[in-house]
């Protein structure tokens, strides 16, 4: 089968070997697992990140994103059938996602939007998971119990902020306030749903009180924690809650103490790493944010198509996400 790898790690991405086209041997489901033809992929932080910090002895497949048909299934599977739509977002002990065929637990898969191309269903699974965890079992949120409950979301114009907007602002009743700071990602945050668009680079305090809001109940940061930590501590109101999904080099959390604040880390692959007894939950929500989305309820957040899946395109996605300046998710679609 054709796939994506890489193996040498660190390599600038203008490099054709930080990611090569290659051919290698199919994979054999196993217990519980789904041999899926991948139709789509999308690409994520975590994709750069491992592929510039991670160490491979060997060929390595990235891809934590995808949307395909279920070819085959191994014994024990009882929730989908050869021909099933699904999309899901793997495992960081698996081979990734950019491979004609992938191998997956049906635990952390759903049945994909009946209403999407296999490029906006592959737009979804990592990002939805990663919000939907963070918004409902991190951060405690309730569904329609937001009234009076404030939600400032710190990189609102990425993957996983667009969703979480979208989220909070349809299914909690919770004021929205998204932080974005050029003209084409503050569009983007208003389109996703958001109530308010403040500016990260500027004092975010200020920008609050002229909204009217004197404190948020909960913060969503993205990225920059570390740089953001003290305004976000101000801005939160006392008992308030924080959320945090980036790679902080370092956390100082003392200055949570005085308000009594609770942090609350999320990493979606969490579950599936250490096969949780709750593993199944991201399947069930997967299966939601599919009827959202076939309602109408919940839209994609497709940024941009990067065309065909080849290590080319790949590298062109890549360069973007490291750049800082992708909106919403970027796309490939097909193996030629």
């Amino acid at each position: 089968m054709k796939a994506i790898t890489f193996t040498e790690h660190g390599l600038p991405i203008d490099d054709p070997s930080a990611l090569q086209d290659v051919t290698i041997a199919a994979p054999k489901p196993g217990p519980r697992d789904l041999l899926v033809v991948v139709e789509a992929v999308a690409v994520n932080p975590v994709d750069t990140k491992v592929r510039a910090g991670t160490f491979a002895r060997e060929p390595k497949i990235l891809g934590w994103d995808a949307a395909g048909t279920v070819r085959e299934v191994g014994v024990d599977v009882t929730l989908f059938k050869p021909g099933d739509k699904v999309y899901y977002a793997g495992s960081l002990t698996r081979a990734g996602s950019y491979s004609e065929l992938q191998v997956v637990d049906q635990r952390i898969v759903g049945h994909r939007p009946q209403s999407l191309s296999a490029a906006d269903a592959a737009a979804l699974p990592l990002t939805s998971i990663t919000a939907w965890e963070l918004l409902f079992d991190r951060l405690g949120v309730t569904q329609d119990s937001g009234d009076g409950e404030v939600l400032l979301v710190v990189g609102a114009a990425g993957g996983v902020g667009s969703m979480l907007v979208q989220l909070a602002r349809e299914l909690t009743g919770m004021t929205v306030i998204g932080t974005a700071s050029r003209p084409e990602t503050v569009e983007w945050v208003k389109r996703m749903g958001a109530d308010h668009v403040i500016d990260h680079r500027q004092p975010l305090l200020p920008q609050l009180q002229a909204l009217g809001i004197a404190e948020v109940s909960h913060v969503a940061s993205l990225t920059h924690t570390e740089a953001h930590l003290a305004q976000l501590i101000e801005v939160l109101r006392p008992q308030g809650r924080l959320g945090v999904i980036d790679d902080p080099h370092c956390l100082d959390v003392m200055p949570l103490k005085l308000k009594s604040l609770s942090l609350h880390w999320e990493l979606m692959f969490t579950r599936s790493l250490f096969e949780t007894p709750d593993m199944i939950n991201q399947h069930h929500l997967l299966n939601r944010i599919a009827q959202l989305i076939d309602q109408g309820i919940l839209h994609t957040t497709v940024g941009a198509h990067f065309g065909v899946i080849n290590a080319a395109n790949m590298r062109r996605a890549h360069a973007l996400v490291e750049s800082g300046k992708a909106r919403g998710k970027l796309v490939l679609e097909g193996f030629l």
